[in-house]
């Protein structure tokens, strides 16, 4: 009696990879698993950092940085900082440049402001028909460096010719504790006499010639790039 040879699956074929594709999908399914669940936390850590950068995004507003705002928001998010370690990086960059606070405002105190500058002020004394009559010696600081505390509903705004100097001043008691100069229109001028006493260590005053202002511009090697620095 002739005996029937048991025949096996060749590799390869479909009976055999069925199989093996069986033993090894728990194996498989578990990976898949993992993938999700690391690709999951991965999406929520991602979503949290982008929550906690705009809650510190939406909090630098209060620091009141005027045309510096979307520049501010722009650093604090790019670089992943919180408002108090962007604020302390801040502080220590102008300690670091030696410069410190100064506080002033008008005669009548509801004009009140903030100012980072040198402690030895470079004051410039302009002879143009306005700062002749109103006496306006000012050093001229970048926007990003003044803060307004209050007063900003009592202040109002001369300008003349050119109108691109705003001379704002107190309603109250007309005191021009700073403006913004033509020389540079996205800063500030400041009145160093209506700084307050303690800060100043010393004034240098320069001349300018605002009498033939475009010339005097054209010549000066700095001022013109003082809102810059």
């Amino acid at each position: 009696m002739v005996k029937a040879k048991k025949t096996f699956p060749k590799r390869g074929t479909p009976e055999r990879q069925s199989r093996t594709t069986v033993l090894a999908a728990p194996h498989a399914v578990q990976q898949l698993i993992d993938t999700g669940k690391r690709g999951k936390a991965r999406k929520v850590a991602a979503i949290k950092k982008q929550v906690a950068e705009k809650n510190d995004a939406q909090q630098s507003p209060m620091l009141d940085l005027g045309s510096q705002r979307q520049r501010w928001l722009n650093f604090v998010t790019q670089q992943s900082l919180s408002s108090e370690d962007a604020a302390k990086l801040l502080l220590d960059s102008f300690e670091y440049k030696g410069l410190v606070k100064h506080s002033g405002g008008c005669h009548c105190g509801a004009v009140r402001f903030e100012v980072w500058a040198s402690a030895d002020l470079h004051v410039f004394d302009c002879n143009c028909s306005i700062c002749m009559k109103k006496q306006n010696r000012h050093f001229i600081v970048p926007a990003s460096r003044f803060k307004l505390l209050k007063g900003a509903d009592n202040l109002t705004t001369y300008t003349f010719n050119t109108k691109k100097a705003k001379h704002t001043f107190c309603k109250t008691c007309g005191v021009q504790s700073f403006y913004t100069p033509r020389s540079n229109p996205d800063g500030y001028g400041i009145a160093s006499h209506c700084l307050d006493d303690g800060t100043v260590h010393s004034i240098h005053v320069e001349q300018i010639n605002g009498k033939e202002w475009e010339k005097a511009m054209k010549e000066h090697k700095s001022i013109l790039s003082m809102s810059k620095s």
